[in-house]
């Protein structure tokens, strides 16, 4: 029987199947209000993992996130991310792990999230400009300091993942990836072996999965959506997986939430396993 909760680190227990807060919307009024209630509706399901980052919104999201939820029940794990920040000429987003960067962007979310300790930070992109041991040893620096409490990456290869982790434990990778995207099957592999979470973000391919054959019929089998099928799938596929769908409706969210209650056959497996990568 596959697991449904996961250490993080492997002390930071979890609630596999999480939620990604990125396409909560943060203004007008009533918008703002419908994602409280998203939020919200999501830990009184049960929920342990959110996911956010600074680059949602300049912080918006984090800030939405600690007035839903804020004073945060205990076992709640918000993961956020840092490395990424606005071009002060030209106002664009740009890849920035300068150590400077890193420290000012985890104190200002520790101040929106209104924690003393982000329990696990992740880097969002490693800056090509600046030397990997100077954006994790960063990292590295602010755990010992208290206010991290463990590390992860995001969008990176094996070799980056290793040579990260010559530097500093880390604890999870943040990797785009799902049934119909599986470009980083050996990111996942190598998580697989060191005992280390993989966070897929996209992981029910924006869609796609409805429109896939085989998903289809087995969605039908099991009388569920497509969507649950591709989730019950990543669940069943590794149990270093933790999926992070993101919705802005309660029924999506609850929908999405089931999807660990349904068991793929062996055979339904085997059909999913198969299916190809769309050209």
């Amino acid at each position: 029987m596959t697991s449904n909760t996961f250490r993080i680190g492997g002390d930071l227990s979890v609630r596999r199947l999480g939620f990604g807060a990125m396409h909560l919307p943060t203004e007008p009024v009533p918008a703002r209000e419908s994602s409280l209630a998203v939020a919200r509706r999501a830990v009184e399901l049960g929920v342990t993992l959110i996911d956010t980052a600074y680059l949602y919104g300049g912080g918006a999201n984090e800030e939405l996130l600690a007035e839903a939820l804020h004073p945060y029940p205990d076992g709640l794990v918000i993961t956020t991310k840092v490395g990424v920040a606005r071009s002060g000429t030209s106002g664009e987003w740009r890849l920035d792990g300068r150590p400077s960067v890193l420290r000012d962007q985890v104190e200002e979310a520790l101040r929106r999230l209104r924690v003393e300790r982000i329990e696990l930070l992740q880097l969002h992109r490693i800056d090509p400009e600046t030397p990997l041991a100077d954006q994790v040893g960063t990292l590295r620096d602010l755990r010992t300091e208290g206010k991290i409490g463990r590390i992860g990456l995001s969008e990176v290869t094996v070799a980056e993942l290793e040579q990260a982790r010559g530097i500093v434990d880390i604890a999870s990778v943040q990797n785009r990836y799902s049934l119909l995207d599986r470009e980083y099957e050996p990111v996942l592999a190598a998580c697989e072996a060191a005992g280390i979470a993989f966070l897929p973000w996209r992981p029910v391919a924006w869609g796609k999965s409805g429109a896939t054959a085989e998903i289809a019929a087995v969605a039908a089998e099991l009388d569920a959506t497509p969507t649950q099928i591709v989730l019950a799938w990543l669940l069943g596929h590794s149990p270093v997986v933790l999926p992070i769908p993101g919705t802005t409706r309660i029924d999506h969210l609850e929908e999405n939430l089931t999807a660990e209650r349904l068991r793929l056959s062996p055979a339904q497996r085997d059909r999913l396993d198969r299916l190809p990568a769309p050209v």
